[in-house]
């Protein structure tokens, strides 16, 4: 995966999160997905890639497109073959409600790098480069903002904790708050939460509680690019759960994953924003065209760059939703 593939994998978000930002606070969130979905598909055909859904829109029956084992890419001879995670539109109610935050994400690795993680929960959590070695999901939140505020050189009370506004989160909110640091809750889209953690002028420090697994791999291609940390725990929610795990191939349901576990190898991480949020904007619609903010990221070099784009329909008409 070289750098030239790094820059054409942004095309994908961006059309992406062009589509369903048009439909941006209409209350319908199935909606605002079914085009970004529609429209990352498309993209896609136009990259020269061997291209493996490992991450994506559920199993074959489930989606129509962008499923769970789903090729996609030109496929041309010497074509590099790779395994995707993606998220068309993470945070769905964001996006329909005309909230900040939602993005449309793009994880690339090497073929078997990502990890095949079932759609169950995860339990997370992720710190920025300052405080990377510090983390220990086999210890409590309190021990944990202690070594990652020691490590970072800050009191407890500096530190921003962001956690997902969910019942399941009332003790480890609790915790935090009596341990002293700073919460900061968030409707949905924990990927963008544990990015922003890399991100110095997010404010967030610290992302703490229990998402969605996929999320989890996806997060930790961005984790892994820009030299932050993460750990995470599969939470399976019944027996089901758990034994969708072990087709998938994981043996140790309590088994804690580390970034490096969970995305390895050479990856490359790329997000659009859809509504504006912590360290990326919104999609701004003008007369006849649009303007997209996006990330790039490649662990092999721990290069991020950050692309502003201006779209013009008449020139880009795939663009155009």
């Amino acid at each position: 995966m070289d750098r030239n593939l790094a820059m054409e994998v942004v095309r994908v978000t961006e059309m992406a999160a062009i589509a369903s930002a048009r439909l941006m606070g209409r209350g319908n969130k199935d909606e605002s997905d079914q085009a970004a979905v529609d429209a990352m598909r498309r993209a896609f055909d136009a990259l020269n890639i061997d291209g493996t859904v490992v991450i994506g829109e559920g199993e074959r029956d489930e989606a129509p497109m962008l499923y769970i084992g789903e090729r996609v890419g030109a496929r041309a001879a010497g074509a590099p073959e790779v395994d995707i995670a993606l998220d068309p539109l993470e945070g769905t109610n964001l996006c329909a409600y005309g909230r900040p935050g939602s993005i449309s994400v793009v994880a690339m690795s090497s073929h078997g790098g990502l990890l095949n993680a079932p759609d169950t929960y995860m339990e997370k959590i992720a710190v920025g480069p300052r405080a990377k070695g510090a983390i220990d999901l086999t210890k409590s939140p309190t021990e944990n903002l202690r070594a990652i505020a020691e490590r970072m050189k800050l009191y407890v009370e500096d530190l921003t904790v962001m956690i997902l506004d969910r019942e399941r989160h009332a003790d480890l909110i609790k915790e935090v708050r009596a341990a002293g640091a700073r919460v900061r809750l968030i409707e949905d889209g924990d990927v963008a939460g544990a990015i922003a953690t890399c991100f110095e002028g997010s404010g967030v420090d610290v992302l703490m509680g229990i998402g969605g697994a996929p999320e989890g791999v996806i997060a930790a291609a961005a984790i892994r690019a820009t030299g932050g940390d993460m750990q995470g725990r599969l939470v399976p929610r019944n027996q089901g759960e758990i034994e969708r795990a072990k087709k998938m191939g994981i043996t140790d349901i309590h088994k804690i994953y580390a970034a490096e576990e969970l995305a390895r190898g050479e990856v490359m991480f790329a997000a659009t924003g859809v509504t504006s949020g912590d360290f990326l904007k919104g999609v701004r619609f003008f007369g006849g065209g649009c303007e997209t903010h996006s990330v790039v990221m490649r662990s092999k070099t721990g290069t991020v760059r950050f692309i502003q784009s201006i779209h013009k329909f008449d020139k880009k008409p795939g663009y155009a939703p």
